[in-house]
């Protein structure tokens, strides 16, 4: 996981607190909001930073699996609703520039396409880095979208769509809100005909939180943040400041590949959002293979060491479960 030291009093407050305002808001973007490339500078190092912080923890995860991207003509990454560009980098810094045949950005905004792509060239001088500009028939590739679902209008989301047919796999991560997250399940359910579901599920059918009597739940979960974040005082300045959680990093994210219909592993359970712990037992609530939400309990007496492990962890793997006659958790492995 990347960090790098911040000094709040080199910032461009102004910018920063427009940027956070737009983005609270949640409205379709109808206007580039960049103004010039200090607005980008300023997010990049504050607001693009946090953002990368979730994508390492959904690509460790999806590293651990043993996942990577395709190779051959299929290796070409795009970072489509680019800002900054922070996502495209941190997927070709997990899955290293060798794999990559290309990294192409594209945002509404002409200043953040060229920022992202100079972004892109000082990190990575050895990878062909360029503009995307759309054909509207030529094969995709990666496709990489990061905090882009509030933002887009009925025609960005046909348009959108439409680019994910040419796409041979997609990594998304939005912010972890109920209402987003929903929009996110919306997409897996018409896409998964065409792909097969990687990540997060444990299931290849319908989305769980969309039975009835779930309304109350979405799929999200929260990233561990950067050891020794609290103890760096630029950050801590910069959250204050800033009116953010630093250490609550909640997050949506799918992975998508062709072809379709690659069952995901059999037995598998996921936990979403936090694990409720009381007096001597927890709670959680798991997405199962069957594609139920099930909510569970697991007292402490039946593992003290897995109640400890998931009492104090933010960040949870997949699970396969133990469970007594009662359904009650009595232990488990990482799947």
């Amino acid at each position: 996981m990347q960090n790098h030291r911040l000094d709040p009093s080199q910032l461009d407050w102004p910018a920063l607190d427009r940027l956070r305002s737009l983005f609270l808001q949640g409205a379709p973007v109808t206007e580039p909001y960049w103004r010039n490339p200090a607005d980008l500078a300023a997010y990049d190092t504050t607001f693009g930073e946090r953002i990368g912080w979730k994508w390492d923890a959904a690509l460790g995860e999806l590293r651990r699996r043993g996942w990577r991207p395709a190779a051959g003509p299929a290796c070409a990454l795009l970072d489509w609703g680019c800002g900054s560009g922070v996502a495209g980098r941190r997927v070709v810094a997990a899955f290293g520039v060798e794999n990559f045949s290309a990294l192409r950005v594209w945002d509404h905004s002409p200043t953040a396409r060229a920022f992202a792509a100079g972004r892109a060239r000082t990190a990575f001088p050895t990878l062909a880095v360029e503009e995307f500009s759309d054909d509207g028939t030529s094969p995709v590739g990666l496709l990489v979208l990061s905090h882009v679902l509030n933002e887009l209008t009925p025609a960005a989301r046909a348009g959108l769509l439409a680019l994910m047919g040419r796409a041979a796999a997609v990594l998304w991560v939005e912010p972890g809100t109920s209402a987003v997250s929903r929009e996110l399940v919306a997409f897996r359910e018409r896409l998964r005909g065409e792909f097969s579901v990687v990540a997060p599920c444990p299931h290849a059918g319908t989305c769980g939180v969309l039975a009835p009597g779930n309304g109350r739940h979405w799929c999200h979960f929260f990233a561990p943040p950067p050891a020794g974040l609290q103890a760096d005082s630029g950050w801590v300045k910069f959250g204050r400041r800033a009116g953010i959680d630093l250490r609550s990093l909640p997050y949506s994210w799918l992975a998508l590949e062709r072809p379709a219909g690659a069952p995901p592993p059999a037995g598998t359970a996921r936990v979403l959002g936090r694990v409720e712990s009381f007096k001597g037992f927890l709670r959680v609530l798991s997405c199962g293979t069957a594609g139920r939400l099930d909510p569970l309990e697991m007292q402490k007496r039946a593992d003290p060491a897995l109640f400890r492990q998931m009492e104090r962890a933010v960040a949870h793997p997949p699970y396969r479960w133990q469970r007594d006659g009662h359904g009650r958790i009595t232990g488990a492995t990482e799947a």
